[in-house]
């Protein structure tokens, strides 16, 4: 979850940031050519105000060197000199009256004819074009000269924009260096707000699979976050109280009836055996009465076991599951060879943590139910195995096997194939298996062996499980 949302919390901060940088941007560019415009301005009316008393420097007629036309011309070679900046002053007429470089001649279009085209009219040069860091443009501001209420010449400057660009690109890189910051510190924020929101949901995400693997005593630890997701844990921890009490309670009414029925069970099954003396050996009905009678016996054990399995907490250890299964081949050998059906095992060495007795007990149920359904002349092969985290134990019959749909049923409680409801057995075996593996961390499995059988594969760690 905080992969999905730490980019959207760090995009949204990334786009306010743009919002804020951007025009701040644009205003520092504004900002710094605006200071140039004033200045260039101001420096347009100070020529302006040197050139309104230089008399006849327009007419054509002119033949003496008027002192004020010198010190403007003088004024304008300076200001050259020093700033780099183009300037001269031009009669209506276009005829230069003073200029600075030599070779500054109003063009036929261009800016410099427009802002001069406007000064004439007697208005000063609006704000002209933004400039940008990326374009050389120049920045030409024009003045009238106005006198007795005329326009008699137009004051122009034609300014380079270097230095503006650079003052606006340093700007620009302080801004752009105050936006990484935030950013920076916007993401760490992100992350201590994901980690203080989220941290309660993982908690209780560990907890709820604890619980799911069967960890019925895992409660959602104290931890910090918003105060609903505290409660929700509270909540949690509740329900998982209740849920806990429910299952005790009723893997004790299933311990407390199996146990509490065995005895009138047993008086049962003691008085038909005495009914039965005084009726033919071969009587069918009291044949029937006995088989049921055992059965129902088997089914109160298997239900007694299956309580006490839920209950039980399994004694993890380093076992050689190598060694272990190679004893449980050898124990079910003789029951194999009485029915005809060969029992191979193949036990290397191999260590896992597994409680010993209840791995025998799911191995000897695994591998009953492999001999009870195997033909004669067939075989069943037990072998061990290290597979990544975990050791495992595959038995393969050659029986009859299970279909799909069987596949996906079987180890539920009380379920039988109905191909085999004549067969011994109470439906129960393979579900305390499950139950005993998962106590200590384990799982079993089913799958089809080929050309025709099925194989069952119990899996338990190499390692401690959390």
């Amino acid at each position: 979850m905080r992969t999905r949302l730490l980019p959207l919390l760090i995009v949204l901060m990334a786009a306010v940031l743009l919002a804020l940088g951007i025009p701040l941007a644009v205003s520092v560019a504004a900002a710094q050519q605006q200071k140039v415009v004033v200045d260039r301005i101001d420096d347009t009316a100070r020529f302006a105000a040197l050139a309104q008393f230089v008399t006849d420097a327009c007419s054509s007629t002119a033949t003496s060197t008027d002192e004020r036309l010198e010190t403007l011309s003088t004024e304008l070679t300076s200001y050259y000199g020093v700033y780099g900046i183009r300037a001269g002053v031009f009669c209506r007429t276009d005829i230069p009256m003073a200029k600075a470089p030599a070779t500054f001649f109003l063009p036929e279009s261009g800016e410099v004819r427009a802002a001069f085209n406007e000064a004439r009219l007697s208005r000063r040069s609006h704000d002209p074009k933004q400039v940008w860091p990326w374009q050389r443009n120049r920045l030409v501001v024009a003045s009238p000269v106005i006198r007795d209420g005329d326009v008699v010449a137009v004051v122009v400057t034609d300014s380079p924009t270097g230095p503006m660009r650079s003052r606006i690109l340093h700007g620009w890189l302080i801004i752009g260096l105050g936006e990484i910051a935030a950013m920076l510190l916007a993401v760490g924020a992100a992350l201590r707000l994901t980690g203080w929101v989220l941290r309660p949901v993982r908690v209780l995400d560990a907890t709820t699979h604890a619980i799911a693997s069967g960890r019925l005593k895992s409660r959602v630890a104290a931890a910090g976050g918003p105060p609903e997701l505290r409660r929700l844990a509270r909540a949690f921890n509740e329900m998982a109280d209740n849920v806990e009490d429910v299952l005790e309670q009723q893997r004790a009414f299933v311990a407390d009836a199996s146990h509490q029925l065995r005895n009138p069970l047993s008086a049962l099954l003691l008085r038909i055996e005495l009914l039965a003396l005084e009726l033919p050996e071969d009587n069918e009905e009291i044949a029937s009465v006995r088989t049921e009678g055992k059965r129902l016996a088997e089914v109160l054990d298997d239900l007694l076991d299956l309580a006490l399995a839920e209950h039980t907490e399994a004694d993890l250890r380093i076992t050689d599951i190598g060694a272990l299964t190679a004893e449980r081949v050898a124990a079910w050998t003789p029951t194999a060879e009485a029915k005809g059906v060969r029992l191979l095992g193949d036990c290397p060495p191999t260590t896992a943590w597994a409680d010993p007795v209840t791995l025998s007990s799911a191995l000897d149920a695994v591998i009953d139910n492999a001999v009870k359904f195997t033909p004669e002349d067939e075989c069943v092969r037990v072998t061990v195995a290290a597979d990544g985290a975990n050791s495992t134990v595959v038995v393969s019959d050659n029986g009859p096997g299970l279909t799909d749909e069987e596949l996906a049923r079987v180890g539920d409680r009380f379920w039988r194939s109905g191909r085999h409801q004549n067969i011994k057995g109470s439906g129960l075996g393979l579900s305390i298996t499950r139950t005993l593996l998962a106590a200590g961390g384990g799982f079993i499995s089913y799958g089809h062996h080929e050309p025709h059988g099925l194989t069952v594969t119990v899996s338990v760690p190499r390692s401690p499980t959390s």
